[in-house]
């Protein structure tokens, strides 16, 4: 269970926050929000009910707090108790922390009331708790009394966080200039409360240039494997075989970027069901009021619960389809051009029944592995934390494995009745702890080989071995790329804290672009409906380019590689094909494909229509055969869409389009595809190609094989509103087809 934990933010509010100092666009209350912001709408994105949050306003317009009634807790104002806070708890706080009109208020006295929140919270239960107060510094303040104050803070095992607009700290090299001297000595009375209760005191700027860096968030392990690693039979041969007590963790496991879910404004309902309907359904109703409780949003959004229909064809039945319920079909496996089936009864059989087990099988030395097998994230096994037999038992295997330099083989059944798998093994010893490392295996069937010309030297038809050719590299110009590769080393490019030379790119320091961008986003548009997203942190694009000054390093080696391999640049390649062109004819003028006896290619045939359509393309002479090569590839995409089981062909006929639509770009033929295709949309339409093919256009629309724009083609003669006119008609379309789905369940 993930610790529980108790934070209070203290934001001065007062009116002196309210300025723009130090060239700074935004106002100290805004700038200093940032920080503030950032750290709930993280903690609010965890979705841990053990995290709570508690917002204390100093110097507010108003006094509400429990200790009200004494003149030094005025102007403190709790804008939210200590819970969990959800989103519309976020909205309301945007609303509550505002400029006040005064300078009036303590921050001592602030730091007594979020010590009570807390204390009257958490009571004397296992808690973490946390204190951070956010201050120009610029108010009166109260020092009596702070001796007892550090005194209960330390008590109560508080951690209290100091953070102050344009506080000077001389580790991080920041001082400012002219400050007023009541701004200092309350600067060096609250540095004073931290250092007594061991608490951190910083500037705010430092604070929210460590924004950008990523915050890991921290799993429970859980156990993916928890019995024996046996060697030999233990069942056959108990007093010989050996049976070792462990777990199994994962030491390496992608973590995904949180995804995206459909929702739908409950306001919107009222309007009319047509607007909301789609291919999933809405959660309503009485028989689904209880299910809606638990998917409703407070903001008005609902979840879409999706359904699934299956049809069969019939020729009898009106659209020759008809539905059947899901218990009616009959799982299958592909058995040439036909289906074998296997009833649910009998699914046990192509299942093997299996134990859990972690076996060895045997063992190979490190020089017989090649990394290029492993095939899975990599897991930890380690012996069982309470039984000191077992620890000592893995202990001796994996010295043993190690100073043998060698991998054990495992069969690994992680639970009953699952597949089993082939594991390696491998020791691994470090300080403070040992334990094996696991990484799955492949089977023969898994193996790709692919025989490739070695790269080292020639061997001609003959079987003549050639070691020195146009196509392999001289003795220099291999010199020459292993000295510039020697000269891109970022094991010693970065520099540590001492200014000593270390690796630049640890792994610790490289995180996922795609994951923390969209948590970054997320995060801002929940407080920033409509405001244009903040850039991309510099950490995560650091690693995205060469260090610059690596590159200038490794220069003047980049530019003799290039002279001794006489590299040249390649001339651009041209936009488009000119349809105008003419053909390519020998010096001699004579025939050469006449001479050689091959004609050329004047039908598209139906089993090889790309290769044929571009071969015809190639050979094209006038624009009138570009055209009889699109008119037959057309009638060809047709007829695959006509003779279409299901959606059988639907994927070689976006492969065709894209061939179609990209070639005619390329020859300045546009305006061929943008016709066919409205001809093709008008027959999916009106549903001539043999029943309803609607869901052809939804791939077409999802492959981006729309119509060719002017802006994309100069030729074309389609306009960006004709463009999305095309677009929302296909909208149109798929909603009316799920739309008579749903019609068709409602009536039955």
């Amino acid at each position: 269970m993930a610790e529980k934990e108790a934070t209070t933010y203290i934001v001065d509010v007062a009116s002196s926050m309210g300025k723009k100092r130090h060239g700074r666009k935004v106002t100290d209350l805004d700038w200093a929000m940032t920080y503030v912001w950032d750290k709930i709408t993280s903690t609010v994105a965890s979705e841990r009910k053990t995290a709570m949050l508690g917002i204390v306003g100093l110097r507010t317009n108003q006094t509400s707090n429990e200790l009200e009634d004494e003149p030094i807790f005025e102007n403190i104002s709790v804008l939210q108790e200590i819970s969990q806070i959800l989103l519309p708890d976020l909205k309301r706080l945007q609303r509550a922390i505002k400029l006040s009109g005064t300078d009036q208020g303590d921050a001592i006295s602030a730091i007594v009331i979020a010590i009570q929140m807390i204390a009257k919270h958490c009571k004397k239960l296992k808690w973490r708790r946390k204190i951070v107060l956010v201050t120009d510094g610029r108010g009166s303040l109260d020092a009596d009394g702070i001796l007892d104050i550090s005194k209960k803070i330390k008590e109560d095992d508080i951690e209290i966080v100091i953070l102050g607009v344009d506080f000077d700290d001389s580790d991080y090299g920041f001082k400012e200039e002219d400050k007023d001297p009541v701004k200092r000595n309350n600067e060096q009375t609250l540095k004073a409360l931290t250092d007594d209760c061991d608490g951190v005191f910083g500037t705010l700027a430092q604070a929210i240039e460590e924004l950008g860096i990523p915050r890991l968030k921290t799993t429970r392990p859980v156990p993916l494997y928890k019995d024996q690693l046996t060697l030999g039979e233990p069942n056959l041969y108990p007093e010989t075989a050996m049976c070792i007590d462990v777990e199994r963790y994962p030491r390496t496991m992608i973590r995904k970027p949180p995804s995206a879910s459909l929702f739908v404004q409950r306001s919107n309902l009222s309007h009319g069901a047509n607007s909301a309907q789609s291919s999933a359904t809405i959660l309503g109703g009485d028989e689904d009021h209880k299910a809606a409780s638990f998917v409703s949003d407070p903001n008005g959004l609902t979840t879409v619960r999706n359904s699934r229909t299956y049809q069969i064809a019939d020729e009898s039945a009106p659209g020759r389809k008809i539905d059947v319920e899901r218990e009616e079909l009959a799982k299958g496996y592909e058995y040439g051009r036909t289906a074998v089936a296997i009833s649910q009864s009998e699914e046990n059989i192509t299942k093997l029944e299996t134990e859990a087990m972690l076996g060895i099988v045997g063992f190979i030395p490190w020089a017989n592995y090649e990394r290029y097998m492993h095939m899975s994230t990599t897991n930890v096994v380690i012996a069982q934390k309470t039984n000191s037999k077992a620890v000592l038992a893995l202990s001796s295997l994996i010295h043993a494995l190690f100073e043998l330099e060698s991998f054990a083989i495992g069969r690994l059944v992680p639970k009953k009745d699952k597949a089993p798998v082939l594991v390696l093994l491998a020791p691994s010893i470090e300080v403070d702890y040992e334990c094996l490392l696991d990484v799955q295996l492949p089977f023969a069937e898994d193996i790709r080989s692919y025989k490739f010309p070695p790269l080292d030297r020639v061997v001609t038809v003959s079987g003549k071995i050639l070691k020195e050719h146009r196509n392999l590299p001289s003795d220099v110009l291999s010199a020459a790329m292993s000295t510039y590769v020697d000269s891109l080393d970022l094991s010693d490019f970065g520099q540590d804290d001492d200014g000593k030379a270390c690796e630049y790119m640890t792994m610790t320091d490289t995180y996922s672009p795609t994951l923390h961008r969209i948590d970054q986003v997320i995060r801002w548009r929940a407080i920033h409906p409509t405001e244009p997203f903040p850039p991309v942190y510099e950490i995560l694009t650091r690693y995205s380019q060469p260090p610059v000054g690596l590159q200038k390093q490794a220069k003047r080696y980049l530019d003799k590689l290039v002279a001794v391999a006489d590299v040249k640049k390649v001339p651009p390649r041209l936009a488009g094909r000119k349809r105008n062109r003419d053909p390519v004819k020998p010096q001699s003028g004579l025939d050469v494909d006449a001479l050689l006896g091959r004609e050329k290619k004047l039908k598209i045939s139906h089993e090889n229509p790309i290769p044929e359509f571009k071969r015809m393309l190639d050979t094209a002479e006038d624009p009138d055969t570009i055209k009889y090569a699109a008119q037959q590839l057309s009638k060809i995409i047709e007829n695959q869409i006509r003779d279409s089981f299901g959606e059988s062909n639907y994927g070689q006929v976006v492969e065709e389009l894209t061939v179609m639509r990209e070639e005619l770009m390329d020859l300045e033929e546009p305006g061929l595809f943008n016709d066919f295709l409205r001809h093709l949309r008008r027959k999916l339409l009106a549903d001539e190609l043999k029943g309803d093919r609607r869901e052809m256009w939804w791939e077409i629309r999802k492959n981006k094989l729309g119509l060719i724009e002017k802006k994309v083609s100069p030729r074309s003669e389609v306009t960006d509103d004709e463009a999305k006119q095309a677009r929302d008609t296909s909208t149109t379309m798929q909603l009316e087809h799920t739309n008579i789905c749903l019609k068709f369940l409602t009536t039955k």
